[in-house]
């Protein structure tokens, strides 16, 4: 296996971490400046694709970096779709999206011809050997099994597992948490770090230690896999390559100096991690820890609520471990809207939200939903990728440049993608349809992480396998070939648009006005007969006058008295005339709505401005309200 195969030339040469420059410290000792992996490759980066996965170590990647770097062609050190495809022996789509994965999850722009760097292509390749946390063993794994109908191989443990007994078990605390997670990754970055840097390594004339050695060149390119918590270059952090002259080829350094002081580093984070967890077990935590189990929307003492952030929402407090990613965790049958003054940094995850609407109204790189059910969540604009897995009856709303849909149940997703909809694991009954909605600021933030409203394969998914290699659990022998379930196009009688409230305020004259997402004309046509079907009634609807009794008898021959009894007891004819605006019912009714650092606890009683559209669940500007 991969995991054995450490480069000896390197690995032998090395010396203890001890013995190598030291890691920077603070007056207190810990570590002033902590190396940090780049989660990105991790979480959005592996792909299920056996002829992607090397378990040789650096043998065959070598040889494919020699084969690669030597093609006669005006760009030596870049790769493109075909060349990889020739290259690997697969077919070229899968060459084009290794390529396009890899695009997605570079901490720098990518170059706009599609083609890679080979260092880098190499160091993508290596880590799709990486296995994923196992998750914590359930204190009752045989009474879940029991309730939740077949446990599937092919997704393990969490398929043992539907959304609600997540929350409900308070399981959470069962999942690897964001620490758990880094510090799996550091390690398995520790255990390799030889074999990356021989992939790296340029051979030079010498015995052992002085035959491969790394230019500053080559060296950045582990900004791909690792970097510094506060933000510091690698190069200026290693004390071989600081402060170099930029008008003067740096000095090539040794690859078992380079594998001493990056090792170290590394170690040093570990510890530094082991101490905040042994300090947690002995109940001495503070506002500084990193991530710990949440319930029902509360943060806990080791993850501090922001003043200017909504219950259910967290950053990680500490300034050594900032993590540039906002959580929404734990939210249930509420609503919840995010505006980018309430993100932080450039990440977000939903993660185990139940009846709720989720509004992620921000342009931003990346995006995760885990473990929601029963809800209906609108991701804005995401630049980079989304990753939508264990979910069950969800709705997603997004607008991104790539999506991966895993493990998931009776979703729907509402597209506006540029690449193909990746479908990836053990999926039942998954539904997709052109994207649906729009806010006064959406066409900014497409611009913004340059999402491309022009060009929308929604209805394009590429289908993987049914089992991901990268998942530690083991699996049945023989089903490593099976496909996964591909997903159906949502009836166009059944589409619907979905109409957010005004969360920003007054319209601006560039504001967005309509779905930037052409639709395709079935859908379009769809839309224009709804449409022309509502004004006739909208027309009717203003020519009755009634006075208080008619109204009511009217609002219950609609039935909307069954719908809405428990919640509504004021003016129903104004309800009914904001649903006539246009809008549809959704599926499950909210009971607070969170919007920025304000739960806002309504007086139904009292809801002529404000949104009642979505306190009451229907789909439906506010504004429309009055």
């Amino acid at each position: 296996m991969v995991e054995d195969q450490v480069e000896p030339s390197i690995a032998a040469a090395s010396s203890p971490p001890s013995s190598g420059a030291p890691a920077p410290t603070a007056a207190g000792g810990s570590p002033q400046f902590l190396v940090r992996p780049r989660r990105e490759p991790f979480e959005h980066g592996l792909l299920p694709i056996p002829k992607l996965i090397f378990s040789d170590g650096t043998l065959t990647l070598a040889a494919l970096t020699d084969k690669l770097l030597g093609r006669s062609i005006p760009s030596p050190h870049r790769v493109d779709a075909p060349s990889l495809a020739d290259a690997l022996q697969i077919s070229l789509d899968y060459a084009r999206l290794a390529l396009d994965t890899l695009a997605s999850v570079l901490p720098s722009e990518p170059d706009p011809d599609g083609t890679a760097d080979v260092h880098v292509l190499v160091l993508f390749l290596y880590i799709q050997s990486y296995k994923r946390l196992v998750p914590r063993p359930h204190k009752d794994s045989a009474a879940i099994a029991d309730v939740w109908p077949s446990t599937s191989a092919f997704d393990g443990y969490l398929s043992a597992l539907s959304p609600i007994q997540l929350v409900r078990s308070n399981s959470r605390r069962f999942m690897p948490s964001q620490q758990d997670e880094e510090a799996h990754q550091l390690s398995y970055l520790q255990k390799h770090m030889a074999n990356i840097l021989t992939l790296l390594a340029e051979s030079v004339e010498g015995e052992g230690d002085e035959s491969l050695v790394l230019t500053m060149e080559r060296f950045e390119h582990l900004g791909f896999l690792l970097h510094f918590s506060e933000g510091i270059p690698l190069t200026q952090a290693a004390p071989f390559f600081a402060n170099s002259d930029p008008d003067m080829p740096a000095v090539p350094v040794s690859a078992g100096q380079v594998l001493d002081w990056v090792v170290q580093n590394i170690v040093a984070s570990l510890e530094h991690n082991a101490e905040k967890v042994l300090a947690k077990e002995n109940g001495l935590q503070n506002s500084s820890d990193l991530d710990v189990a949440m319930t029902d929307a509360c943060l806990s003492h080791t993850r501090v609520q922001s003043s200017s952030l909504s219950p259910g929402t967290s950053v990680s407090s500490n300034s050594v471990y900032s993590t540039s990613t906002t959580f929404v965790e734990g939210v249930s049958k509420s609503s919840v809207v995010k505006q980018p003054c309430d993100i932080k940094g450039h990440s977000i995850k939903v993660l185990n939200c139940h009846d709720s609407v989720i509004y992620i109204l921000a342009p931003l790189r990346y995006a995760t939903i885990y473990g929601c059910s029963d809800a209906t969540i609108v991701l804005g604009a995401i630049g980079k990728a989304v990753r939508v897995e264990h979910c069950e009856r969800v709705q997603v709303i997004v607008a991104a440049k790539r999506i991966c849909i895993a493990n998931c149940r009776e979703c729907v997703f509402y597209l506006g993608v540029n690449q193909q909809p990746l479908i990836v694991g053990d999926n039942h009954k998954l539904q997709v349809a052109p994207f649906n909605t729009f806010y006064s600021h959406l066409e900014e933030h497409l611009a913004q992480v340059g999402v491309d409203s022009s060009v929308n394969r929604w209805d394009e998914p590429l289908v993987l396998g049914m089992v991901d290699p990268h998942d530690s659990l083991s699996h049945p022998a023989g089903v490593s070939d099976v496909q996964a379930e591909s997903a159906t196009c949502v009836d166009p009688d059944q589409f619907t648009s979905f109409l957010i409230p005004n969360w920003f305020g007054a319209d601006l004259p560039q504001s967005t006005k309509d779905n930037p997402f052409p639709l395709p004309e079935i859908y379009g046509a769809s839309q224009q007969k709804k449409n022309s079907n509502l004004i006739d009634i909208q027309q009717a609807i203003r020519n009755v006058h009634l006075d208080e009794n008619r109204e009511r008898e009217l609002t219950s021959a609609l039935h909307l008295r069954g719908i809405f009894a428990s919640y509504i007891v004021y003016k129903p004819i104004e309800m009914l005339k904001c649903l006539i605006a246009g809008g549809s019912l959704c599926h499950r009714i909210p009971y607070k709505i969170t919007k920025g650092s304000s739960p806002l606890q309504l007086d139904l009683t009292c809801y002529t401005n404000f949104s009642i559209c979505i306190v009451t669940g229907i789909r439906c500007d506010w504004r429309s309200a009055n």
